[in-house]
């Protein structure tokens, strides 16, 4: 190791563990990382995307200055002809066309930076457009939509206590590749393993036997996109034999009687078949379940990207609320974040509101302020008043991750009048636009988790500081989105610090804090006071000070119960089955007589990778790490495939073709195709990813299909044909 090697300590973007990392540096460049054993939420643990920072941090296919479009190609420029650019551009067209004419669409990335936090909402506010668009609809907004209907507030997701449970059941969820997902829980396996030492129960729900089925003590291979109808079962068993015991929670809860005459007809014999899971299995689960002194039901993106997403997901609370074990020690807890704020008195709230406006062609609800990313195309392409003609997109790659990439890559191409992309890589949407602003590499930049520290499984805080200085001519991405906030708007030109002061500003009047504590905020940013304002008015009253002397994170406890207060409801109660939800229950009752003739496509994740992002690191090729259609030897043999044919994919969105992987790991009658691939297009710079690019498995999907509550595109139960291909 050279004299100039040293260590920093960060904690790491790439999923929502949110590991805490040890970086060796060497002559200015992250050379490894190992996990930080001091760290308060992680212990040490990483993974193979952690262990990997350095390749991603220094992939030479990074852009490292801005790109604009002239005469047709996009050419290096300067940060100033960038926003210059943009000024231009976005502004004449809402005075033109209004401000519906320009779209928004944010990636899942987002989450993963101090940037995406914090300045999104100013970028929306300045634009005053509701055509808002999201990944959440391709993955979690039946959660916040279940969770904004029984609690009224969209944001409180409860999570596992997985340090204290002693019976988890899982649902549609893969952990041990994903990480975790809405529950942030570094060594999510360690975790599992030490709940099986002490005694305790680990049920998985999934038509794969994944890598975390295979550690349970019961894997239960249901049918693709009946988990709705299966959780429904579960709850009328504990109605019927009179299992409900909901405990302290009684005297909060709301429509307990309409909720057991509403299930009375979903049970287990009548949803049997239709999931392809005994009458008796079924039972003894909601036995079982209800009988364990402390459990926790999670339900994931297997249970959300589905035709009946949102109930499937009310229905994870509303089993977790009958049994005693939401809000309990062991049970399902709502973590409190630093940054959130204080706890009010309980009472009555503003409540959460559906369709409070819909989108313009085909009039789809929207959820939490967001229209679903599979109508982003059509938006775009149809004629018409109120017609998208620009579109920004801020660290997302809409073409793969969406359904129908084609159509929208067309959209993209030919049905805009300009286009912004905040990205560091020229990807399958990126490179459509007129102006690319590049984010440094995340060594470069600060790091505070405002999302996932309110999924935490046990309440902390962590803050790292850049672990190297920005690069000659970099930007730092709080500066970056600042400059876009005032660029469409017209406040061009003037000191990006001013967005975070107006914004200091207005929370100060709005918490009733004295004027004067604007001065008493630390920071060498405008990000950085705005993070110490949160700070001081959130529930620790910490400082950024404070966090800066521990850095390995703040340990702030276990997670405690939080109801009432937490509840925003009308009623200030639990509503426990709500108008939407019981108006959307006779389409899950119309289901109990479906019965899939043909194959129906699943999708997976993989540990080493996270959606379209990751595939352009080296360090993480290989392994399982592969786009192969995972087929029962059974289907198999019948189609006449063999292990590493090709196979050839059709279904209503369009056809792929990929390499067949036979195992008795899917169940028969089930395809799986993981998520994220297809980067074959041309005019993007994936080296990389380029040299495998796999499949858009999203192309199979043709948009129309959505759960109807949450506007989130149907990504997993979907009829396909499947065909050896000659």
């Amino acid at each position: 190791m050279s004299s100039e090697s040293r260590t920093a300590l960060r904690v790491c973007p790439l999923c929502e563990a949110t590991c805490g990392l040890t970086l060796t540096i060497e002559g200015g460049t992250v050379t490894g990382a190992r996990g930080d054993q001091d760290d308060v939420l992680s212990h040490g643990f990483i993974c193979p995307k952690g262990a990997s920072f350095g390749g991603l941090d220094t992939d030479p296919d990074r852009l490292r200055t801005p790109l604009v479009r002239t005469d047709g190609v996009l050419r290096e420029a300067t940060w100033s002809e960038a926003f210059d650019a943009i000024a231009a551009g976005i502004p004449a067209l809402t005075r033109t066309y209004g401000s519906q004419a320009v779209g928004v669409y944010l990636g899942n990335p987002n989450v993963h930076t101090m940037a995406g936090a914090l300045y999104p909402p100013l970028l929306l506010s300045a634009l005053g457009t509701r055509n808002v668009f999201t990944a959440s609809t391709l993955d979690q907004m039946p959660k916040h939509v279940s969770s904004g209907l029984l609690f009224g507030d969209a944001h409180a997701i409860p999570v596992p206590d997985l340090d204290r449970t002693g019976h988890l059941l899982l649902i549609g969820a893969n952990p041990l590749e994903s990480n975790g997902s809405l529950c942030t829980a570094p060594d999510f396996p360690g975790k599992l393993k030490a709940l099986r030492r002490r005694g305790g129960t680990l049920t998985v729900i999934d038509p794969r036997r994944t890598r975390t089925a295979r550690l349970a003590d019961r894997h239960v291979p249901v049918r693709p996109g009946t988990d709705a109808l299966l959780l429904a079962a579960l709850t009328q068993v504990v109605v019927e034999e009179k299992l409900a015991a909901p405990g302290a929670l009684a005297e909060h809860l709301d429509g307990y009687d309409e909720l057991a005459a509403a299930i009375a007809d979903f049970t287990p014999e009548a949803v049997a078949a239709a999931c392809d899971v005994e009458a008796g299995t079924i039972r003894s689960i909601a036995r079982e379940l209800a009988a364990a002194p402390a459990a926790a039901v999670y339900g994931r993106i297997g249970s959300c990207t589905v035709e009946h997403g949102t109930l499937a997901s009310w229905l994870v609370d509303v089993l977790n609320i009958l049994t005693g074990n939401l809000d309990r020690p062991g049970g399902a807890l709502f973590p409190l974040s630093a940054t959130a704020r204080a706890p009010r008195p309980a009472g009555p709230g503003k409540g959460f509101a559906l369709g409070r406006w819909r989108s313009r062609v085909s009039g789809h609800p929207e959820a939490k302020g967001e229209l679903p990313a599979a109508a982003l195309a059509e938006e775009i392409e149809t004629p018409g008043e109120g017609r998208i003609r620009a579109l920004i997109v801020v660290a997302g790659n809409p073409v793969l991750s969406a359904p129908d990439g084609d159509r929208l890559d067309r959209a993209l191409a030919d049905g805009l009048d300009f286009m912004v992309s905040v990205d560091p890589y020229l990807n399958e949407t990126s490179r459509h636009a007129d102006v690319v602003l590049p984010p440094p590499p995340p060594s470069q930049s600060a790091h505070f988790d405002f999302a996932f520290n309110s999924f935490a499984v046990h309440n902390q805080v962590r803050y790292s500081r850049p672990a190297l200085p920005l690069e000659d001519g970099g930007m730092d991405e709080c500066e970056i989105l600042a400059r876009l906030v005032l660029a469409v708007g017209p406040g061009h030109g003037a000191p990006p610090e001013s967005v975070d002061d107006l914004v200091i500003a207005t929370t100060l009047a709005r918490a009733g804090a004295p004027e004067s504590l604007a001065a008493e905020l630390t920071g060498r940013t405008g990000a950085e006071r705005r993070l110490d304002l949160m700070l001081r008015l959130g529930p620790y009253g910490l400082t950024l000070e404070q966090l800066l002397d521990h850095p390995h994170g703040i340990d702030l406890g276990p997670l405690k119960p939080r109801i009432p207060e937490l509840l925003k409801t009308r009623s200030g109660r639990i509503e426990l089955f709500p108008a939407p939800v019981a108006a959307d229950l006779p389409r899950l009752r119309a289901a109990l007589g479906a019965r899939p003739t043909g194959l129906v496509l699943v999708g997976r994740r993989h540990l080493r990778s996270n959606n379209s992002w990751m595939h352009n690191v080296a360090q993480l090729r290989g392994g399982s790490n592969v786009c192969t259609l995972q087929i029962h030897p059974d289907d198999a043999a019948r189609l006449g495939l063999t292990d590493g044919g090709t196979a050839r994919i059709t279904a209503a969105g369009g056809e792929v073709e990929a390499p067949a992987e036979i195992t008795d790991a899917v169940r028969p009658g089930v395809v799986s195709l993981p998520h994220g691939w297809g980067h074959s297009r041309p005019g993007t710079r994936l080296s990389v990813a380029g040299e495998e690019p796999g499949v858009n498995v999203n192309q199979l999907l043709s948009g129309t299909l959505l759960d109807p509550l949450s506007g989130t595109a149907v990504l997993n139960a979907v009829p396909v044909s499947v065909s050896a291909a000659r």
